[in-house]
C-alpha cells in the first residue's frame, strides 16, 4: 500500500504503523526487494515541500532530505561545494539523478555511496525528526556501517545541514570505476583545500569512500597539509601511512590492495588538481 502524506507530521504518524517504510526516489528501496516481499506500506515523502530544495539559512546551507541529485547539481552553491555537485552528476544515469535523493543515499548507507565523501569533507550534519522532536548529529556519527545508520525506526531524515565556513575553499571529487559512467565506485575521493594569498594551505579536508564500511576522513593528512605551500610537490606529502585506517575488501570490482593503492593515487591527483586551479 502506498501512502503520500501531506506533511512531515503525517509521514511520522504513518511510519509508526505496522510494516511501514519511508520512500522518496525509490532507487534503492525497489531494487532491494526484487527477490523478497515488498514492505507492507510505503510512505512516499518525495512531495513534501519542506523536505525539498537547497536554501541558505544564516550561515548554514539546508538541503532537504528529499532533494534530488539533479537539484543539487544545479544549485547555486560556493566553490567549496563543487565536489558535491560533481558527485551528484556521477550517481547513476540522468534518470536516476532526477529521482534519487540525498536523504535516501545517506540512509541506504552503502559503502560505495558517492554522496558520502563530499558531505564528510564538508562536515555535514543530518537532521532527524520523530514524534519526540528533532535532533541533529554529524554525518560521521550517523553512518555506522554497511546499510546501518543511527536513525531510529520512528525517525525520518529531514535535512542535511552544512555550515558555510569554508571561505575561499575549492574542492574536487574523483571517482574510479570500471568505466566512466553508470558504475559503482571502486574507490572515490573528495578533497577541499582553502589556500591563502601567500600560497599556503589554511585548512584541508579529505574523505575516501568505497574503501571501508563507511567513508573515512584522512585527518592526519589534513593536519599535515596545513601550512604547506601548494604546488605539484604536494603529492609527495601523501603517504600510504595516511590510509592505515581504511579497511578495503576484495570483491568483484577490485581487490583490497588495488583499492588502497587507488585511494593513494586519487588523493594525490586531487591535491595536484586543486593546486593547479589555485595557480590558474
Amino acid at each position: 500500500m502506498l501512502h503520500r502524506p501531506r506533511s512531515t507530521a503525517e509521514a511520522l504518524a504513518l511510519l509508526a504503523t505496522d510494516g511501514a517504510t519511508i520512500i522518496a526516489g525509490g532507487t534503492d528501496v525497489f531494487p532491494a526487494h526484487v527477490d523478497r516481499p515488498p514492505p507492507k506500506r510505503l510512505v512516499d515523502i518525495s512531495r513534501l515541500r519542506d523536505l525539498r530544495g537547497v536554501r541558505r539559512e544564516a550561515n548554514t546551507f539546508r538541503i532537504g532530505a528529499a532533494t534530488t541529485w539533479t537539484d543539487i547539481a544545479r544549485a547555486d552553491l560556493p566553490p567549496s561545494f563543487d565536489m558535491l555537485r560533481e558527485a551528484a552528476r556521477e550517481i547513476g544515469a540522468v534518470q536516476i539523478q532526477n529521482r534519487a535523493t540525498i536523504g535516501g543515499n545517506l540512509c541506504n548507507a552503502s559503502p560505495a555511496a558517492d554522496g558520502v565523501p563530499p558531505l564528510l569533507a564538508l562536515d555535514a550534519t543530518v537532521e532527524l525528526a520523530s514524534p519526540r522532536g528533532v535532533r541533529t548529529m554529524p554525518l560521521e556519527a550517523f553512518l555506522l556501517g554497511n546499510r546501518h545508520t543511527a536513525r531510529a525506526p520512528d525517525e525520518i531524515m529531514t535535512a542535511v545541514l552544512i555550515e558555510d565556513d569554508h571561505n575561499d575553499g575549492r574542492s574536487t571529487f574523483l571517482k574510479l570505476g570500471a568505466r566512466r559512467h553508470l558504475v559503482i565506485s571502486i574507490v572515490m575521493v573528495a578533497a577541499l583545500l582553502d589556500i591563502g594569498e601567500d600560497g599556503m594551505v589554511k585548512y584541508a579536508r579529505i574523505a575516501v569512500g568505497a574503501a571501508s564500511v563507511v567513508g573515512r576522513r584522512l585527518r592526519g593528512l589534513e593536519a599535515r597539509l596545513v601550512g604547506q605551500t601548494v604546488g605539484r610537490a604536494m603529492n609527495d606529502i601523501v603517504s600510504p601511512v595516511d590510509f592505515a585506517e581504511l579497511s578495503p575488501i576484495d570483491d568483484l570490482r577490485a581487490t583490497a590492495e588495488y583499492r588502497r593503492e587507488a585511494a593513494v593515487e586519487l588523493v594525490r591527483r586531487a591535491l595536484v588538481q586543486l593546486a593547479d586551479a589555485r595557480h590558474g
